[in-house]
């Protein structure tokens, strides 16, 4: 299943499934990133974290541990 994280630069790919449990699982749904919702991948950091993305009209960087919790879709 690809996730977030193997996403690249410029890509554009839709939340299938979010991952893991209670506080974390939550925290990254408060960030916005709900199933079925676009995500659009601006930026890369050179060693792959933080991860840049656009997400309902506003920027948001996402840990790389995070972005392995987000399974998307094309």
């Amino acid at each position: 299943m690809r996730t977030l994280k193997d996403v690249g630069i410029g890509e554009n790919v839709k939340v299938k499934k979010i991952t893991g449990e209670g506080a974390v699982k939550r925290r990254i749904m408060d960030m916005g990133l709900t199933k079925g919702t676009g995500i659009f991948v601006r930026k890369v950091a050179p060693l792959g974290d933080p991860i840049e993305i656009t997400i309902r009209g506003y920027e948001l960087s996402v840990r790389k541990n995070d972005a392995e919790m987000v399974q998307v879709e094309d």
